[in-house]
């Protein structure tokens, strides 16, 4: 479907691909429009909801200024996905040891492996182009416990909240592995070590921001470049972090499963991140806050809640939403909100035919906390096509 809603508060406009908006999310999208930097109009997914001060969801592109907050602390958060050799047939009928083997071999939540994993040269790397940031900023090696010793050893690890590996089956019985994460507890850092920055930066100005959460950096300000120079360093990590989750996943499945070869990977791409790009006649910077870029050709991933189908698309280059689409199905409600309203039973019934935990301790990623994937879909028709529907056998959440 085509823009649904246009709305026209501030200094640019606000296009939105859904008529499914919470109040407080055009609040919060009318805000980012006064900002006086924003560049033509602030576009929001069709999975858009609440956020902390920028709108999750939404597309914002800024000329001459960055808003930490707006890329968030869950730094180049995003998605990869791989397809397998294999059909349904190849998967044992019992899939528990499938699940089992993968949480044994890629740590979840606040856990990490016992001592690092990745290529001592790729270790090496990104070593080296943290170095001059910590430098710069020696306030960020206070804000984790042996941060030197811990990045390393969370590279190739999930995560917790709405972070996921998943066994999915295409239209045609295939096997594809899916997962979600992002810069963990060092782009987490990150992140609020330079919102907090911003808004110290801005203290004499911060009271005629619309949003304290809105504080950002003026290009040529003291922290503009140290702030571009981090949140890449951490989105390359996020990326390294999906690729080193990935290749234990294969190692772990090759072990239990027929002979097989990866056939296609579709995508390892971003949602909560920031580059710079050329729209409408000018280059700016696009910060993707719960969105994934979606240029003419280009394929991305859009997964559904645990318990709903994900698709593989292809971008079709729309300049209206910036070339983007959404990233997920986007919540319903808060976690808080879905604890309160839904029981395990209500989780049971839910994730009927999925190999996953059913536990209290993941009732906040129930299905129904979020919106409904196809209706999603619908609204974005505009801006990427289906090619291949996903749906998960097995679950992994951290």
């Amino acid at each position: 479907m085509p823009i649904q809603r246009i709305i026209s508060k501030g200094k640019v406009p606000v296009k939105i691909y859904t008529r499914d908006v919470d109040p407080q999310a055009i609040q919060q999208l009318c805000n980012i429009a006064q900002l006086p930097f924003i560049h033509d109009h602030v576009a929001a997914m069709p999975d858009v909801h609440v956020g902390i001060g920028a709108t999750i969801g939404s597309v914002i592109p800024t000329h001459g200024a960055i808003i930490p907050a707006a890329v968030g602390v869950d730094i180049g958060c995003g998605m990869n996905a791989v397809r397998l050799s294999l059909d349904a047939a190849d998967l044992p009928d019992n899939l528990r040891q499938l699940r089992g083997a993968i949480e044994a071999t890629v740590p979840v939540g606040f856990n990490m492996h016992q001592r690092e994993c990745a290529k001592a040269s790729l270790l090496h790397d990104l070593s080296t182009s943290l170095e001059p940031i910590i430098e710069k900023h020696p306030q960020l090696l206070k804000m984790q416990r042996r941060p030197s010793q811990t990045w390393p050893r969370q590279l190739g690890t999930l995560g917790g909240g709405n972070h996921f590996i998943e066994l999915c089956l295409d239209e045609k019985e295939q096997v594809w592995i899916m997962l979600h994460s992002g810069s963990r507890g060092i782009g987490n850092v990150i992140g609020r070590y330079f919102i907090r920055l911003a808004k110290q930066d801005m203290q004499h100005h911060i009271s005629n921001l619309p949003d304290r959460d809105l504080a950002y950096f003026e290009e040529g300000s003291e922290h503009f470049d140290d702030y571009i120079e981090a949140v890449h360093w951490a989105q390359h990590y996020a990326m390294v972090n999906r690729r080193e989750m990935m290749r234990l996943i294969v190692n772990t499945l090759k072990n239990l499963l027929p002979p097989f070869k990866t056939t296609e990977e579709a995508i390892n791409c971003h949602h909560n991140y920031v580059q710079r790009e050329h729209h409408f006649g000018v280059d700016v910077l696009i910060t993707r806050k719960g969105a994934i870029r979606a240029g003419k050709g280009e394929l991305g991933i859009i997964p559904g809640s645990m318990g709903a189908k994900s698709y593989i698309v292809r971008g079709k280059g729309n300049s209206q939403s910036f070339c983007s689409c959404s990233h997920g199905a986007g919540r319903t409600m808060s976690r808080t909100e879905a604890k309160r309203h839904f029981s395990r039973m209500d989780l049971q019934l839910q994730t009927q035919g999925v190999e996953c935990r059913k536990d209290k301790g993941v009732i906040d990623e129930i299905p129904a906390a979020y919106k409904d994937i196809d209706k999603v879909m619908e609204n974005q028709s505009d801006l990427v096509e289906a090619v291949h529907t996903l749906k998960q056998v097995v679950c992994i959440k951290g």
